[in-house]
C-alpha cells in the first residue's frame, strides 16, 4: 500500500482546530518522573515525560477526535444525532460530545464491557446497546445510522479524527519545548490507530528526528499485522486485558498515516501492563486502565535497550476503570 501521497494534517490546521476545540477539551499536563524504581527499569540515564492524558475530559484522549467530526454537522445532522461503537472509552467521548453540543448519542457496546464505563455513558445521557462481541457492534451501529438517520462517528477512522488526536502530539511537543527539552522518541499505544496517527503525524512534522513507537498488546496486534503484511488487518478476537485498545481490524486511513509517520510498531504481553500498571501507581500515583500503562510497558520492556538513556515521552491515554477491575488487574 503506497502511503506517500497520503493527505494529512499540516501543523497550522492542527493547531488552527485545536484553538477550535476550545475549552471543551483540557490542555492536560505533562511530568518529568524520576524515581528510583523507574530508573531501575528503564535505566538511570532514561528521561521519562508524561503526557498525562488521563486527566482529559472524560478520562481519555478521545473527545478530541469526537468533537473534531462533531463541530463540523450541521443543525439538521445533529438533530439526528450521532451513533458508535465502543468498549467504553470513545462511547463515553460520544456521550460528552453530545451532551455539550446538544445532541443525542446511541452507542453500541459488547456485553462484556467495563460496567462503569457503561453507567458513565449513561449518566451523560448516551443511550446503550449492549451486544455480544464487537462485530456485532459494527454491525448494528450500521442498521442504526441506516434506520435512524444518526451520523456514525468512527472510533478511530478519518482525517477528522486524526487532526483532533494530532493535538494531543502538538501539545506534548510544544510543552516540552517550553521547559527547555526535547524528544528523542515518543510512546503511543494504539487500538485502531487514530491517536498514533494523530500524534505522530503531529510530533514528526515539528521534529523529524523524534522517533515514534507505536504499541500494542500481543492479544489485539491488528496495528502489527498490518504493518507486516503492508495493508491494512483484522483480527477475530480481544484477547487481552486492555480492552480499549481492542479493534477488530485497521482502517486505511488510519493505517496510512501510521505507516507514513510510525518508526516501529512493538507489542507487549497482559503481564507487562500489569507491571507498568503498577509502577505508574507506585512512581507517578496514577491509577490507569491497562490502555494507559501501555506506553510504559513498551519502555521497560521491547524498548528498554534501545532507548535506554535518552530523553522519552510517555502518552498516558486513559483511566477509565472501577476500583475492584483495577485491583484485580494488579492482582492478577
Amino acid at each position: 500500500m503506497d502511503t506517500s501521497t497520503i493527505d494529512f494534517p499540516a501543523i497550522d490546521a492542527i493547531r488552527a482546530n485545536r484553538e477550535r476545540l476550545g475549552d471543551r477539551v483540557e490542555t492536560t499536563p505533562v511530568r518529568l518522573l524520576k524515581d528510583p524504581a523507574l530508573d531501575a527499569v528503564v535505566g538511570g540515564n532514561t528521561r521519562v515525560w508524561l503526557k498525562e492524558e488521563l486527566f482529559q475530559r472524560t478520562g481519555s484522549f478521545k473527545p478530541r477526535g469526537a468533537l473534531s467530526v462533531m463541530l463540523d454537522l450541521d443543525a439538521d445532522a445533529l438533530a439526528r444525532g450521532v451513533t458508535g461503537v465502543s468498549a467504553g472509552n470513545h462511547a463515553i467521548s460520544l456521550a460528552y460530545s453530545a451532551q455539550t453540543l446538544g445532541t443525542s448519542a446511541k452507542v453500541v457496546m459488547p456485553k462484556n464491557a467495563n460496567p462503569f464505563r457503561i453507567q458513565v455513558c449513561r449518566e451523560l445521557g448516551a443511550e446503550v446497546e449492549l451486544v455480544d462481541n464487537v462485530h456485532q457492534a459494527f454491525a448494528r451501529v450500521k442498521e442504526i445510522e441506516a434506520r435512524e438517520g444518526r451520523v456514525f462517528v468512527h472510533p478511530y477512522e478519518g482525517p477528522k479524527t486524526a487532526l483532533g488526536t494530532a493535538s494531543v502530539g502538538l501539545e506534548f511537543m510544544d510543552q516540552i519545548a517550553q521547559a527547555g527539552d526535547a524528544l528523542d522518541a515518543v510512546i503511543v499505544a494504539t487500538g485502531g490507530g487514530g491517536l498514533s496517527a494523530g500524534v505522530a503525524c503531529a510530533v514528526k512534522q515539528m521534529r523529524p528526528q523524534t522517533a515514534v513507537y507505536v504499541v500494542e498488546p500481543e492479544g489485539a496486534d491488528t496495528m502489527a499485522r498490518s504493518f507486516a503484511a503492508g495493508s491494512p488487518q483484522a483480527i477475530d478476537a480481544v484477547r487481552t486485558i486492555a480492552d480499549s485498545l481492542g479493534a477488530p481490524r485497521c482502517e486505511p486511513y488510519s493505517f496510512a498515516l501510521n505507516r507514513r509517520f510510525v518508526d516501529a510498531v512493538v507489542l507487549v504481553d497482559d503481564d507487562q501492563i500489569r507491571q507498568a500498571m503498577r509502577l505508574l501507581f507506585r512512581v507517578a500515583k496514577l491509577v490507569v486502565e491497562p490502555a494507559g500503562a501501555a506506553a510504559l510497558a513498551a519502555l521497560m520492556f521491547p524498548l528498554r535497550a534501545t532507548l535506554e538513556g535518552r530523553t522519552v515521552g510517555l502518552i498516558v491515554c486513559g483511566a477509565n476503570t472501577d476500583p475492584q477491575t483495577y485491583c484485580a488487574q494488579l492482582q492478577s
